[in-house]
């Protein structure tokens, strides 16, 4: 097949392709095609740019899509579908020209699926053209029948997500905050990256981040490189993430010979910050991953850490449950829908269903449940979603109150994230009262993480 899309648009077109159609993930999936095809630096960035920003706001693109064709974008060929929602892309956000994004469509589809849809693809794309952002956005709002419709299509997050952070941040007492987190959600990040303690240093001309104390701001470039020439003393990470790992390693006195585990720890970021300061307080680390493949990263982000630490590959539940009161600090970082994630991982708020939650509480308090057991008297597990769902968060922990209740006492996490933070932090108290924290990206420019501090009495 000969194509003649120019290589940036195809690459984000293959993306955006396997995304929708097979599951792929496009923080795994660009890179490699961003190598098959061999583009420059300046082209990789527009690929990337046109990859996220598709996949971000994809429910607008749709609906628009649905208006100027007058077809339910499901009835849509998947091919032609995906080409359509990168053409409307580069018409409604980027300053691509009108004539070229319209141009450039119709030849991928021609490309994908031959000419018998090129007229279709044609027509649609040059209706888009006919009307700016605003008016689009003018004709949608108006089309809505409800307010969470409306927000739906106009944030371009599923209704189900849109209620459930709703429900969240009123926990807090901050559900007007629900149009800004949203915004947030639909923001390019930064690039962060965390030195590890005792064993890095933050470039001199780097700009820190406000919390982590050992995150700074990518200073541009291929960060690849810097972690490379690190030895993985450097690395990519999200601000919040390296908070709660800080936050239960920093917690109270470390005692001579303590035993710490990762319960849940691929990809293995927060695990190297716990090796990292285990090495530096004396502890012991142990990991665990079920997954082989994510184990391996674990081995990988642990390589430039002069500890030994042993990375197990057994289920969770088991792994803990076979070592009754054996580490002084546990990290339970569950697997979790990944909502305070979206605007690293865009696809994912059309990927959840809301009948994913109920089974990953299942599982994250079986986990919790299990490192429960395996923790010693006196010890602390700190549990971590990046997600804000309440099921997720105080639901699990309610669940185990109710089980296991009289075996923990809940401690304050967010004097914990507070203690080690360079800046001052928003953390409201919850409207149960609890110690528990959220963070959030549009409060606090981090990914939306949530800690839990449980001590085992003794």
């Amino acid at each position: 097949m000969t194509t003649y899309a120019a290589p940036a648009r195809r690459v984000a077109y293959e993306v955006i392709h396997a995304v929708s159609t097979s599951d792929a993930y496009a923080n795994l999936a660009l890179p490699v095609a961003i190598r098959r095809q061999a583009l420059s630096p300046q082209d990789a960035g527009f690929a990337t740019e046109l990859t996220y920003g598709t996949l971000r706001r994809l429910g607008t693109y749709d609906a628009i899509i649905e208006m100027a064709s007058k077809r339910s974008i499901d009835s849509v060929e998947p091919a032609v579908r995906d080409a359509l929602r990168l053409g409307v892309h580069q018409v409604l956000a980027t300053r691509v020209a009108d004539h070229a994004a319209v141009n450039e469509t119709v030849q991928l589809v021609r490309d994908m699926v031959g000419s018998r849809a090129t007229g279709f693809a044609n027509a649609v794309m040059r209706r888009v053209v006919e009307a700016d952002l605003d008016t689009w956005m003018t004709r949608l709002e108006e089309a809505s029948h409800s307010d969470d419709e409306r927000l739906s299509v106009m944030a371009s997050h599923p209704v189900w997500v849109i209620r459930a952070f709703r429900r969240a941040l009123a926990a807090e007492g901050r559900a007007d905050e629900l149009d800004a987190l949203l915004e947030a959600d639909n923001v390019s990040p930064s690039v962060v990256m965390a030195a590890l303690p005792g064993l890095a240093e933050i470039p001199d001309e780097a700009t820190r981040t406000a919390g982590s104390p050992v995150g700074f701001v990518s200073p541009g470039g291929d960060p690849a490189a810097m972690v490379r020439e690190s030895a993985g003393r450097v690395r990519v990470q999200d601000e919040g993430s390296q908070l709660v790992a800080l936050a239960l390693a920093r917690h109270g006195e470390v005692k001579p010979g303590e035993k710490w585990l990762d319960l849940c720890a691929g990809p293995g970021g927060k695990t190297a910050i716990l090796a990292a300061e285990a090495l530096a307080v004396g502890a012991t680390l142990e990991a665990n991953e079920v997954t082989p493949a994510r184990a391996g990263l674990v081995r990988q982000a642990l390589t430039g850490i002069p500890l030994d630490v042993v990375v197990h590959e057994e289920d969770g539940r088991d792994f803990a449950a076979m070592r009754p009161n054996t580490y002084d600090r546990i990290l339970v970082d569950a697997p979790c829908t990944g909502l305070g994630a979206l605007r690293r991982r865009p696809e994912s708020r059309w990927r959840k269903q809301p009948g994913d939650v109920a089974d990953l509480a299942d599982l994250q308090f079986e986990l919790l449940d299990a490192a429960l057991m395996a923790l010693k008297p006196g010890g602390t597990i700190g549990y971590v979603t990046c997600s804000p769902h309440l099921a997720e968060t105080n639901g699990v922990l309610t669940h185990l109150r109710r089980a296991v209740g009289d075996e923990f006492d809940e401690l304050d996490a967010r004097a914990a994230i507070q203690a080690v933070s360079r800046a001052e932090l928003d953390l409201p108290t919850p409207a149960d009262g609890s110690g528990r924290a959220q963070l959030w990206p549009h409060r606090h420019g981090t990914d939306g993480m949530f800690l839990a501090l449980l001590q085992k009495k003794a």
